[in-house]
């Protein structure tokens, strides 16, 4: 990342960006292909995305690959996610654990099928040590479920006898998040023109910046990711105050 950055050099390496990888089938269907091709797309780009990451000083990427609300897309597209979602594992987990990366998967494990469960959990495991990235993936994720799940471990602590009440705080709440041990994200970035947060870190982006760019998933290279970081940097962040 260039000197106009805005980013002192040690911030640089602590940067926490998410994406909301938005695109895929519109990309798909302006070159007149099914839905699935332009999610193959997006894959080989989320790799190029997370490669990036140290050179252009990002530690922490949180990517959204699927939402709780995408269980309403055809039967059809789901089965071709789910299956590119083991094929991407299988052919990157040595790779990202070559690479220094440690990977992390959020959202509700309950739904989705043992083979998958069994890639996640292997490639969590695989790469556990690992410092260079920390590449955390929504899966099966919905800001609000986040929140209604944390409720619920909270209210059986506090029912055990592990916290009282009064007790519950910020630190809390956060502490029974599935992203408990990683930083709040500094910059969302949604791709495809739309300028929603569909549900996305909804507690944690609470003072995120947020990016909205016209690109298609598939189309948002490491040069763009720059631009935009180049972007961040020139932000003032108050946080509330003046």
């Amino acid at each position: 990342m260039n000197d106009q950055s805005g980013i002192d050099a040690e911030t640089r390496r602590g940067l926490h960006v998410a994406f909301i990888m938005d695109g895929n089938g519109r990309w798909a269907k302006a070159r007149k292909r099914p839905r699935p091709f332009g999610h193959q797309a997006g894959a080989k780009r989320t790799r190029e995305v997370v490669e990036a990451c140290p050179d252009l000083g990002v530690k922490y990427v949180t990517l959204y690959a699927f939402s709780t609300e995408n269980w309403k897309r055809s039967r059809k597209e789901i089965t071709a996610l789910m299956a590119l979602f083991r094929h991407t594992i299988r052919k990157t987990a040595h790779d990202l654990h070559a690479e220094g990366a440690r990977v992390r998967f959020i959202g509700d494990r309950g739904p989705l099928d043992r083979k998958l469960l069994n890639l996640m959990e292997e490639l969590e495991g695989l790469t556990r040590n690992n410092d260079r990235v920390h590449v955390t993936v929504a899966l099966n994720y919905g800001g609000r479920d986040e929140i209604l799940r944390a409720t619920r471990k909270m209210a059986d602590a506090v029912k055990a006898g592990a916290i009282q009440p009064a007790d519950i705080g910020e630190d809390t709440m956060k502490q029974y998040l599935d992203t408990g041990d990683i930083p709040d994200p500094d910059l969302v970035i949604r791709t495809s023109g739309e300028s929603r947060t569909s549900n996305f870190l909804v507690w944690q982006s609470a003072y995120a910046e947020y990016e909205f760019t016209d690109t298609l998933w598939p189309d948002f290279g490491r040069e763009q990711f720059a631009t935009v970081l180049d972007k961040f940097g020139l932000r003032e962040r108050r946080y509330g105050g003046v």
